[in-house]
């Protein structure tokens, strides 16, 4: 028997108890038992060397009774005492046997079967005799044994079981103290999921081979595992340590990359899947519900992760590659994209054949850089997204600090996707009130900040991207890049470098044109200069820097061309989004948009955060807009109608993408084709005279069309119409337009399909037929089947490939050798087909301003139709502009209100102007109408400047160049800010801001102090506005003492009105609104109605209801007596003063 296979099996196996224990012992007639442990010779090579003394006393000392309590603690105790056993082997200068060391590689791993059937179990139940102290100490915490059979009875060993308690009781202290500890320690270790998996590592229980054999189970592609080094064969075969993670090639380039962005989520193409690893996979598989295998999540090598030899991943196919990289960058994730930049074919034929796949990160995909799908990524409410800028930010502390700190901001912003960039210098204060105003208005879904922004400004910026006004309804990215104290020279410096590249790149006859864009950039500020730097560094990270070529579509933000309409206007008046739940429906951009494209949408909304500021171009607009009203059912109007009404392609977005080099074959053929109907349409037009309209707005966009016939119609020649809408590469081009390396890979597989052809005849004749076909199985060509019975006649050098129990199916090595010259004539032309490809989008790239004005010119005419379509609307008028600074408007509606109410809208007048009246104070009962209004005079002046009919009757309209409001009730916590202090920061901006051609709208200011603060600063700030700014200005309150003021204004600068309403008498207070709007002041609020309405309990009604008639009692009474002093006063002194006084008491009684 070999008692030496004890100490590794009841080391590595106790959970098979005695099973697995007594498998290694086997019955030898010739053998008889020995006496004694001690008086036992030198060991044989068949038997254990006797362990050390320590180990033998524990081994003896232990009681069956002690094992039962150490049952709980065995998986630690048998880790521990492995490396006893392994002192066991060294003392008696014998490596362990073969089959010893496999067993207990794999005890743990798989279950106990085959080999170990065959072994006898007689001697599993000698727990206290000398077998066991044969073993070393990791048999201490075995399982207590089962009872003694019959059979194993005879293989007892017959040392006393005398002396095993004489010596357990000698050190039994010592023993449990030694439990105690181990105890500790593996509580200790047990804080953790995996801590049982890194003590068996830690211990070698597992040793590098089982693991290897785990992890391989789970299956790869070939390329990407490495076969696991074999165990080296000796003492330290089984139980060697690992040293390091082993890390595959492929692994090594993942981290190379990963390493270089590591904010972002790679993903690398391994076969024919992309696969995520680590922290990106666990990332991955949350946001696209993919199953994540375990593995390593970190990317360094953390001791916590010591015991973990692979990554965890995560696949997808990939044909899905876009799916769900646009899914993660919704979700606000930056992915990159690591492709294999080279193909089977070619690999074996190079020279790194026996080298991993070189890889490459290709793409960079965040929501304001993803460009590579045509339709985007879309908004909240499913359709295509209004805007996807980044914007740039920078700003320097100029002066004041505290309160007054004033800051110098600079922005730029692109929006990649359609080619746009708008930039801007501009001062601003400590409510940050102009930076609010361009973000709402840019709506950006990425922020790039350059060096550090003071507090005020980047709580602002933290607020608004995590709030739903960008377009994605989400939260927007934030990235932040370092600003040296040298960044204004190096930034110039860059941008100078940039551009002259680009100028030594372009043709001798651009180069003027050239001049003049280096001499716009070089007239930038240095802020925009800083942020324009950064920008073009940014993007060139995404390949996308060359949207900065395109400087004809710079744009200022602060041209005063345009009306400002700040933060709180938009948000206050619902420009773009409705205050509700901040969608597009309900808002005036929803009301107004009749647009069939989405590069009309896109042009239809800057209109309307744009108004014009210039009559003459305010004149053209609309004129357009009435004669394509007029001309409704006309031929030429529903020409265009047509015409637009089948382009459905987003061409705005195909050119951009065109220019990028990002283009599908299918997408060019529609946007080509599509170019080509509109240029067709109107061919006639080759001015704009002879455009059909009168309008010089119409003609001008028509005339545009026509303009890019002859490029495109050059393009379509050479391309094959069906071979582009299957995106076939290789037959894209007609035959004649190819190039030399296309066709000559072409003619080299036509060759080589030849030669395989002629092959048949040799093969045939190796066979003894006459002809031979070949087939196809399973997708792989030029078998040649040979039936079973005939197998005999093949020759050897032949590769069998598949089979039947009929057939057997082979490749000669002649079929061998040139299949894989033709795969890489294939590959080559793949490649040769994409080079022509990418050449003929660089020619369209070339032609990019000429086709982007088309399509500039096919938007303006989509958003002219959509006014006009608005036009056509009931109840709507064309307004009347004037030089003055006045608003007329009869009958005047609210424009969104109106189609959502489902009752008639009551129409009101409303009368202001600079000379006149410029100023209505509003009072009137509480739900009366009076914010609506206001709200709809102020909507109106914008429609009329954007170039729209209005909701009216007839409407005077003055050029206004600009619209503040002052409405609702929030503080800013962010800011440390209460609601009154905003309404007042709000209202200090405005009185800072405003001039006589503003339009002010004030609603209840005062209301968030106490009344008589509340009173002195609504009538401070409306004496202000009316006598000093003389803005038009609406003005609503609760504060019927404000208006006395109208009667310090003499030739009525100031008017009181009211909204109307019907008080009925009865058990309870009913007030019926009338939504009028009358001359006079609404001495009460009538707030207990609305109490009423929202259904207060009606406990608390009546309790309302008394103390309000009390308060009011009381108050008559104060105001009576008071009348009365001042009666008996005058009559005393008389005098103007005191006549004064008794008019003013009066009037408030």
């Amino acid at each position: 028997m070999a008692p030496g296979r004890n100490s590794s099996q009841l080391s590595s196996s106790q959970n098979k108890k005695q099973q697995s224990i007594s498998s290694f012992f086997t019955l030898k007639p010739s053998s008889t038992p020995k006496p004694a442990l001690a008086s036992r010779p030198a060991p044989s090579s068949s038997q254990a060397p006797t362990p050390a003394n320590g180990a033998n006393t524990h081994a003896s000392a232990l009681s069956s009774d002690e094992e039962d309590d150490m049952v709980s603690q065995r998986g630690t105790s048998r880790r521990k005492r492995m490396p006893d056993g392994e002192e066991g082997h060294k003392e008696g200068n014998l490596p362990p046997a073969k089959r010893s060391r496999k067993s207990s590689s794999h005890s743990d791993a798989e279950p106990q079967t085959g080999d170990d059937e065959d072994m006898p179990t007689e001697i599993s139940t000698n727990e206290h005799g000398n077998s066991l102290r044969q073993t070393s100490t990791s048999g201490l915490n075995a399982a207590k044994p089962p009872k003694v059979s019959e059979r194993t009875s005879r293989y007892i060993f017959f040392n006393s079981p005398v002396a095993d308690q004489t010596q357990e009781e000698e050190d039994t202290e010592e023993v449990r103290q030694r439990k105690e500890r181990l105890h500790e320690r593996f509580v200790k270790k047990l804080g953790r999921p995996d801590s049982i998996a890194e003590i068996k590592r830690r211990n070698h229980l597992i040793s590098e081979e089982t693991a290897e054999g785990e992890n391989g189970a789970e299956g790869s592609d070939a390329e990407e595992e490495e076969p696991p080094p074999k165990a080296a064969k000796g003492k330290k075969g089984a139980t060697a340590k690992k040293t390091a993670l082993k890390l595959t090639p492929m692994e090594k380039q993942y981290l190379d990359i990963k390493r270089k962005h590591l904010d972002a989520l790679i993903v690398m193409e391994v076969g024919y899947k992309f696969r995520f690893f680590g922290e990106d996979a666990r990332i991955a598989a949350k946001e696209l519900g993919i199953v994540c295998i375990p593995g390593k999540f970190r990317y360094d090598e953390h001791p916590s992760e010591a015991h973990i030899d692979k990554f965890a991943s995560a696949s997808f196919p990939t044909h899905r590659l876009q799916v769900h990289v646009k899914r993660l960058v919704q979700a606000n994730h930056k992915v990159g994209v690591v492709r294999q930049t080279e193909t089977a074919a070619l690999k074996a034929a190079g020279d790194n054949r026996n080298a991993p796949f070189i890889r490459k990160l290709t793409n960079l995909y965040t929501k304001g850089t993803y460009v590579d799908d045509i339709q985007g990524l879309e908004g909240p409410n499913g359709g295509a997204p209004s805007t996807g800028y980044l914007l740039c930010l920078t700003e320097s502390n100029t002066t004041g600090w505290r309160t007054d700190e004033k800051v110098q901001v600079g922005i730029v912003a692109v929006q990649p996707a359609t080619g746009d960039i708008v930039y801007d210098d501009f001062e601003d204060g400590f409510m940050r009130s102009e930076i609010e105003t361009r973000l709402l208005h840019i709506a950006p879904c990425e922020f790039l900040i350059v060096g550090d922004l003071s507090k005020a400004t980047e709580k602002l910026v933290q607020h608004l991207a995590a709030s739903k006004t960008n377009v994605f309804g989400d939260k927007a990215r934030v990235e932040r890049v370092e600003k040296p104290t040298t960044m204004a020279a190096q930034a110039y410096s860059h941008i100078s470098n940039f551009y002259a590249d680009k100028m030594k790149s372009a043709s001798s006859n651009d180069n003027g044109t050239k001049g003049t864009i280096l001499d716009k950039v070089h007239q930038l500020s240095k802020h925009v200069t800083v942020c324009l730097s950064a920008m073009i560094t940014h993007m060139s990270e995404y390949g996308l820097e060359h949207v900065f070529d395109l400087t004809k579509y710079f744009q200022p933000f602060s041209a005063r061309s345009h009306m400002v309409l700040n933060g709180n206007t938009l948000s206050s008046l619902e420009i773009y989004q409705n205050q509700t739940d901040h969608t597009e429906k309900g808002s005036l951009f929803w009301t107004m948009d009749r647009t069939t494209t989405r590069f009309g949408k896109r042009l239809l909304r800057k209109w309307v955060g744009r108004p014009l500021l210039d009559k003459e171009r305010l004149e053209e607009r609309i004129t357009a807009v009435e004669e394509l009203k007029d001309g409704e059912n006309s031929v030429g109007v529903d020409k265009l109608k047509h015409l637009l009404a089948h382009t459905r392609l987003d061409l705005e977005k195909v050119l951009i993408r065109i220019y990028y080099k990002k283009c599908s074959r299918p997408e060019l053929l529609g946007a080509l084709q599509t170019l080509q109907r509109v240029a067709n349409e109107y061919a006639h037009a080759t001015s704009a005279d002879k455009a059909g309209y009168s309008s010089s707005l119409i003609n001008e966009a028509i005339a545009s069309l026509p303009k890019i016939s002859e490029d495109v119609i050059g393009f379509l020649e050479k391309i094959n119409t069906q071979a582009a809408k299957d995106d076939d590469k290789y037959s894209f081009f007609r035959d004649e337009f190819e190039t030399d390396a296309i066709t000559e890979h072409k003619l080299g597989i036509a060759a080589v399909e030849h030669d395989l052809d002629d092959h048949r005849k040799t093969a045939a004749s190796k066979l003894g037929k006459s002809n031979v076909v070949y087939v196809t199985v399973s997708g792989i060509e030029y078998l040649i089947e040979v039936k079973n019975n005939e197998i005999k006649k093949v020759p050897a050098s032949w590769v069998k490939i598949s089979g039947t129990k009929a057939v057997s199916r082979f490749h000669t090595p002649e079929v061998v050798k040139m299949t894989r010259e033709r795969d890489q004539h294939r590959e080559a032309l793949a490649a040769a087909c994409d080079e022509a490809f990418t050449s003929m989008l660089e020619e369209i790239a070339a032609k990019y301003q000429t086709l982007r004005d088309c399509v500039h010119a096919l938007a303006t005419l989509d958003a002219l139709l959509s006014l006009a379509a608005l036009a056509s609307q009931p109840g709507y008028v064309k307004p009347t502009f004037t030089s003055d600074i006045e608003l007329e408007i009869v009958g005047g509606r609210h424009p969104m209100v109106e189609q959502l109410l489902l009752d008639t809208y009551v129409p009101n007048d409303l009368h202001l102007s600079n000379s006149g009246t410029r100023a209505l104070l509003i009072t009137g009962p509480n739900m009366g109408g009076k914010s609506s209004y206001v709200r709809s005079g102020a909507l109106i002046a914008i429609m009329g400047q954007i170039g729209s009919y209005v909701p009216a009757t007839s409407a005077r309209l003055g050029m206004l160049d600009a619209v503040f409001t002052r409405m609702g009730a929030f503080d800013n916590m962010l800011k440390g800010e209460s609601t009154f202090m905003v309404e007042l920061s709000e209202t200090a901006d405005i009185l800072k801001s405003a001039t006589p051609r503003s339009l002010i709208i004030l609603d209840e200011l005062g209301r968030g102090t106490s009344t008589f603060d509340g009173v002195a600063i609504a009538e401070a700030v409306l004496e202000y506005v009316v006598r000093d700014l003389k803005a038009l200005t609406l003005f609503i309150t609760h504060y019927q003492n404000l208006g006395r003021v109208e009667r310090r204004f003499g030739n009525g600068e100031l008017k009181n009105v009211h909204v109307k309403f019907e008080e009925r008498e009865g058990a309870k207070e009913e007030v019926i609104f009338l939504y009028e709007v009358g001359e006079g002041v609404a001495h009460r609020s009538y707030g207990l109605n609305v109490a009423r309405l929202a259904r207060v309990p009606a406990g608390v009604l009546s309790v309302a209801a008394v103390k309000s008639r009390e308060l009011e009692g009381r108050m008559g009474g104060v105001r009576v007596e008071n009348l009365s002093r001042i009666v008996k006063g005058f009559m005393e002194k008389g005098g103007e003063d005191g006549l004064e006084a008794l008019v003013r008491e009066i009037d408030q009684l």
